[in-house]
């Protein structure tokens, strides 16, 4: 059972009983999704792009989605989005989540007039945006396509460590594109030697509210190293 729970930055998240954990922050849901997924993820992957590809492991509430997609829509950014999802939402339970009230009314009505069938097959939400949510797990997950950027958004490797181990993660960057961005709200020795593994540069971040660091990783270009900082 998902449960509604406030966060400390007023925005809501859910409390997966199954899991043990919440599903974004409890030190605030959208200051961490803004801090780790749009502000060190989607700003910097886009810089003099036109058109941008993500692939996001854990769709959630779709909080991530609906900050992209107002993002790209403001600076005429083509959005390609694919959003991985093994236990889906109702739409029902996202509409409850109140995100409505952090996007255009238009953002939020393509999306969640979309949704459902999203999770089937890939929908044109706007001539700018196109949404598709595989209900599937990342270990199952194939796709010939090649992204720009991976939101890793995962549960925590404590609640769920099948989704931080050395080959999962390398399965996830394979996906993305030479010069691609790896983002997430975690870092481990672990992790950073996974991602390093798989050739990419590695940051370390400052953390949104409540983690003191977070990791951002570009894959090397075709020939490259990757590299610590």
């Amino acid at each position: 059972m998902n449960i509604i729970t406030p966060t400390a930055d007023g925005s809501n998240t859910l409390y997966n009983e199954t899991i043990g954990e919440h599903y974004h922050s409890k030190h605030g849901a959208l200051q961490e999704s803004k801090h780790v997924f749009i502000d060190a993820g989607l700003k910097f992957a886009s810089t003099n792009l036109t058109e941008i590809s993500i692939l996001e492991v854990g769709f959630g509430t779709g909080l991530n989605f609906i900050l992209s997609f107002e993002y790209c829509a403001a600076n005429s950014l083509n959005l390609n989005y694919t959003s991985i999802e093994a236990f889906p939402l109702t739409t029902d339970l996202i509409e409850q989540t109140g995100y409505a009230a952090y996007v255009p009314e238009t953002i939020w009505g393509d999306f969640i007039s979309n949704y459902p069938e999203a999770l089937k097959t890939p929908q044109k939400l706007t001539s700018l945006c196109t949404l598709e949510i595989p209900h599937t797990t990342l270990a199952e997950y194939q796709s010939e396509q090649k992204f720009d950027l991976i939101y890793y958004d995962a549960f925590s490797v404590q609640h769920q460590p099948e989704m931080w181990s050395d080959e999962i993660i390398a399965h996830a960057c394979s996906f993305l594109k030479p010069g691609g961005t790896f983002v997430t709200y975690a870092i481990t020795g672990k992790l950073k030697r996974a991602v390093k593994a798989c050739g990419f540069t590695i940051e370390k971040l400052p953390g949104a509210p409540g983690k003191r660091e977070m990791l951002r990783a570009t894959k090397a270009e075709v020939g490259g190293l990757g590299l610590s900082m």
